[in-house]
């Protein structure tokens, strides 16, 4: 953990008992902060130097955007909070040598992409915007904190058939929860960083749900879902995976893991094997509707996203290279 973010934290600690309000407010900023920035790990360099790289411009801060293979098929993929799309590497050559083509980026304040805050609607937002030129997605993959972004993008703006969330959660409250948890806030700090967490968004608690929790407005009947998630994740626990699995019915495939943890889980054979299964599946129902549709959900909107976005066009990308 860096300085800052000690500071932080110990300053949450101490205001707690006497000076809620303020200890919310500390607890807040330490959530939203992203440093430090994940360096490339070396069995990823290769992979992340192939790359076609395009630079998107979000809110005034440049978004890294990655991609890889010719494939007429598309996959996107979206990284956790304090990841980077290099993570996904093992992933992306399995993708690639199936001839699938491959998107990806470093969100604003990750990996290098520029900016020092963001919050979930900047990955919905950009998901969305490579939505229009690398689209339509054949699957979006979903890592930690990417998982809710990718089921938020595919019940909203980016429709997508299939959607793997591997080591994530169906909504923010279980990513608030487990904060509150490992910094041991009390109930009324707690209640107060939620608030405060919702009012980020323009919302309250109630209307957090109705926006980003899956579970209680899952995915349209039409996508698949695989819910990959280790028993020993100390990062984010299986709860509220379970429960995301849970709402989808027999549309909904889960793996669970054992001794991988948060991150490694991404690395494993049998991870890797089962999103490469779920892309592979054919998307269209017809004339035979597949046993894992259900009826179908009304989702409700997600608040205003991000003004400001613009994008710099670069060399032509592998999507326009065919």
């Amino acid at each position: 953990m860096p300085a800052t973010a000690r500071l932080l934290a110990a300053g949450v600690r101490a205001s707690g008992p006497i000076l809620p309000a303020l200890s919310a407010r500390l607890a807040l900023r330490l959530f939203f902060t992203t440093a430090p920035r994940m360096a490339v790990r070396d069995a990823d360099l290769a992979t992340h130097r192939e790359a076609h790289r395009e630079r998107i411009l979000l809110r005034g801060s440049e978004v890294v955007a990655y991609r890889w293979g010719r494939g007429e098929r598309a996959v996107l993929l979206l990284h956790g909070w304090q990841g980077r799309a290099s993570q996904f590497a093992p992933l992306v050559r399995e993708l690639v040598a199936e001839g699938f083509r491959v998107t990806s980026f470093d969100a604003p304040a990750h990996g290098a992409s520029g900016g020092s805050d963001t919050d979930l609607r900047d990955w919905v937002e950009v998901a969305s915007l490579l939505e229009r030129t690398d689209g339509p997605f054949h699957a979006i993959v979903g890592h930690s904190f990417g998982g809710l972004a990718a089921l938020t993008a595919a019940r909203t703006s980016t429709p997508a058939p299939r959607v793997a969330v591997i080591a994530g959660a169906a909504s923010p409250a279980a990513f608030l929860a487990e904060f509150s948890r490992a910094l041991r806030l009390s109930p009324a700090v707690a209640e107060r960083f939620e608030r405060r967490f919702a009012a980020r968004f323009g919302l309250d608690a109630a209307g957090v749900a109705a926006a980003y929790d899956a579970a209680r407005n899952p995915l349209p009947a039409e996508t698949a879902l695989l819910v990959a998630h280790d028993r020993a994740d100390r990062r984010m626990p299986d709860v509220d995976a379970l429960r995301l699995h849970a709402a989808h019915g027999d549309r909904s495939t889960l793996l669970r893991t054992d001794g991988l943890g948060h991150n490694r889980i991404l690395q494993a054979d049998a991870v890797l094997d089962a999103v490469l299964d779920l892309a592979r599946t054919d998307a269209d129902p017809s004339p035979s509707p597949s046993p894992r549709l259900r009826t179908e959900r009304t989702v409700p909107p997600i608040p205003d996203l991000r003004d400001g976005v613009r994008r710099e066009s670069g060399a032509p990308h592998p999507a326009t290279a065919r």
